[in-house]
């Protein structure tokens, strides 16, 4: 494996590349409702409200379900008024995406996962094995923090047609990203003799599923840094070139 080769999206845009890609591991949701326009205590007040808001969905959404969790009851249990919980999120609905944009980033701090240092750090590595193994931590952290929402989302669509689009479109993100991490390893010959692009794409969106996740951790009782091994060790195996010794 050439080691000395800096993957690059097709059009050049490393930006793209991180965008794309994280938004394959994501939801990718946008929240819905009307930003404020203050500033000073009105954006603390605002921040801790959607805070409020978020952390008493997840328990109820959690413990009683999708369907089942009504704004009302929301809105009791964060107490922030009914009035404010719409303002903010406008929907149900889109109190689950709030949810899912602060599982997959770990905290509500407003950066988006390719403006994080550690994050920038991982898509400036050459190394194709390195890079992949990185892809796998952002994930397997992602997977982590968000394996119980997703379950959410995934009954919730049984139901729920808004849901079920939200489900859609989040599949259908994770199949864009994983084809352009297919995509770049090929063009930089980095895909192992007899690998179609094609192949490629299948095996990670395959191995990086959420599904898979939750199977051998939630249900097989895998620790998540086993799973994060065994998937690096997968994913290059399956898809690189053989290391080389000189």
């Amino acid at each position: 494996m050439d080691s000395g080769v800096i993957l690059e999206p097709p059009d050049g845009d490393s930006t793209t590349l991180i965008s794309i890609v994280l938004l394959s591991f994501s939801v990718g949701a946008t929240t819905r409702g009307r930003p404020e326009r203050d500033g000073g205590d009105g954006q603390a007040r605002t921040r801790l409200a959607r805070r409020a808001v978020v952390d008493a969905a997840r328990a109820l959404f959690l413990s009683r379900g999708y369907a089942a969790t009504t704004i009302e009851a929301i809105s009791e249990r964060s107490d922030v008024p009914q009035a404010t919980v719409y303002r903010l999120f406008a929907s149900k609905l889109g109190i689950l995406e709030a949810l899912l944009d602060v599982s997959v980033a770990g905290d509500d701090q407003g950066l988006t996962l390719q403006d994080r240092p550690q994050i920038a750090a991982i898509f400036a590595e050459p190394d194709q094995k390195k890079l992949l193994a990185g892809l796998v931590g952002i994930s397997v952290a992602i997977n982590t923090r968000s394996a119980g929402i997703y379950s959410i989302l995934v009954s919730a669509a049984g139901s729920d047609p808004d849901a079920l689009e939200l489900h859609g479109n989040y599949m259908s993100m994770r199949d864009q990203g994983q084809g352009l991490i297919a995509t770049v390893l090929a063009r930089a010959g980095a895909l192992r003799a007899g690998m179609k692009e094609r192949d490629a794409a299948d095996l990670l969106h395959a191995l990086m599923s959420p599904d898979l996740y939750r199977l051998l951790v939630n249900d097989r009782g895998w620790t998540p840094r086993r799973y994060e091994r065994w998937l690096t060790d997968a994913l290059v195996s399956q898809l690189l070139l053989p290391a080389t010794t000189e």
